[in-house]
């Protein structure tokens, strides 16, 4: 019987439909589920939703719901961690401070100076998860759901031995997408995709073995609505040559070209018509929505039937990882771990994201080469500003925290050296009592 611990169970649209996706596969339908969160009131709603789950499904599964984190990942087989530190009362000041420095920003959960201090509260916990799982399941596999994925992944990979990657949707969503624009049949695509977390490119999109890239082009060129749909990548694609994975929202924060003027804002990312418009603190903005009516939804949602359609598999990676690592059939993903020489212009030990394989041995990650010169020019920057801000992490370096933040491609586009440095000590006096890593706060 295999034992999933879900770390962060309250984030309720994860926690349901991975533990949905998970019961599709024979192999662990009578897995043991322990939910855990550290919000009691949200802990019982995962549990009543996953009971549904498993009562709609004829199931077998067994549920555990517990606010003792020892108790959920005791005996674990793998782990899975969808957590978040803080409240919008806390991390709203990751977006609100840059902005009153003139820094605009979409999402805040990446990279950029949002993303950095995001990673800086939720390392802590994190490396307590690893601590936990090394003394009570040291043979379980961590799968990672928390933004920032690849500064905390590349924090935890090189302080535990638990196997750790880093599981994100947005590679087979834009490569669905893709396939749409061109009517192309998925299962007719064949792809390769390397880079880092939210800054991925298709190296490789082929249709029927065929290189798809003309038929993309000529798409997002010959039909606005294509074009309007994502605006931000569809510029980088047709300057760069390569598709980037994650939407137009994300990708116009980590670069800086489309975020630095307000004409830039307003032409590139404001009128978007796919998911994630480049708007100001739109993830923030939609979050203090959600809290605000988040019971209600999620009464409603458990007061509903369950239809099989609702059953159906769903495409994040994480169900069908399980599967293979308990010894079902072996699956490709793409996922966040060590750079072990796997794209060989990028820095060795980063955390990159490559196409990898899993069975019942583990992961195997797959060799990818030499990125293109005008993808690792601005990939390498990215990487170099998280490998700083990991480094800031674990020693208690507040001053490279500073320096990560100088490098930020956004952030140096709008700011001055000395404006950075304010802004860095504003955010560390917001954020003191989350950094229990800096016994001193010195970024001089």
């Amino acid at each position: 019987m295999t034992k999933i611990a879900f770390i962060g169970a309250g984030s309720l649209e994860f926690t349901t439909s991975l533990v949905r996706d998970i019961l599709t596969f024979p192999l662990l339908q009578n897995a043991t589920l322990a939910l855990m969160d550290i919000n009691a009131e949200r802990l019982e709603f995962a549990e009543r939703a996953v009971r549904k789950i498993i009562a709609a499904g004829n199931y077998p599964a067994n549920v555990q719901a517990t606010l003792d984190r020892t108790e959920a990942l005791r005996d674990a087989d793998v782990v899975l961690t969808t957590i978040l530190v803080g409240s919008t009362d806390v991390w709203r000041h990751d977006i609100e401070i840059p902005k009153k420095y003139g820094v605009d920003i979409n999402v805040g959960d990446t990279r950029g100076p949002s993303g950095i201090f995001r990673f800086l509260r939720t390392l802590p916990p994190m490396l307590e998860i690893v601590r936990d799982m090394e003394r009570l399941c040291p043979k379980a596999v961590l799968l990672n759901y928390t933004n920032p994925m690849a500064m905390l992944c590349g924090a935890l990979q090189r302080q535990t031995f638990i196997p750790v990657t880093g599981l994100c949707h947005s590679v087979q969503g834009t490569a669905k997408m893709l396939a749409e624009w061109i009517g192309a049949p998925f299962d007719e695509i064949t792809y390769t995709c390397a880079g880092i977390n939210h800054q991925a490119f298709f190296l490789k999109y082929e249709w029927n073995g065929e290189d798809a890239y003309p038929l993309i082009r000529k798409a997002v060129i010959e039909r606005p609505e294509i074009y309007n749909q994502e605006q931000v990548r569809n510029e980088m694609f047709l300057h760069l040559d390569y598709y980037p994975t994650e939407s137009s929202g994300h990708n116009s924060e980590y670069n800086p070209w489309f975020r630095k003027r307000p004409d830039l804002i307003e032409k590139y990312c404001t009128h978007g018509t796919g998911w994630n418009p480049g708007e100001y603190a739109y993830i923030l903005k939609e979050y203090q929505k959600t809290e605000l009516t988040w019971k209600e939804r999620v009464r409603a949602d458990l007061a509903r039937e369950l239809t099989p359609e609702d059953l159906k598999r769903g495409d994040e990676y994480a169900a069908y990882i399980i599967n293979a690592l308990m010894g079902g059939e072996p699956f490709g993903f793409n996922g966040n771990v060590p750079n072990t020489h796997l794209i060989t212009n990028l820095p060795y030990g980063a955390c990159v994201e490559v196409p990898v394989y899993v069975d019942k041995g583990g992961f195997h990650p797959i060799y990818v080469g030499a990125l293109p010169p005008q993808l690792v020019a601005l990939i390498h920057t990215n990487v170099m500003v998280e490998e700083m801000a990991i480094e800031a992490a674990l020693t208690g370096n507040a001053r490279l925290v500073m320096q990560a933040c100088l490098h930020d491609p956004l952030t140096a586009a709008v700011l001055s050296m000395e404006e950075i440095k304010t802004m860095v000590k504003e955010m560390f006096v917001q954020n003191r009592a989350y950094l229990p890593q800096f016994t001193k706060i010195d970024v001089e």
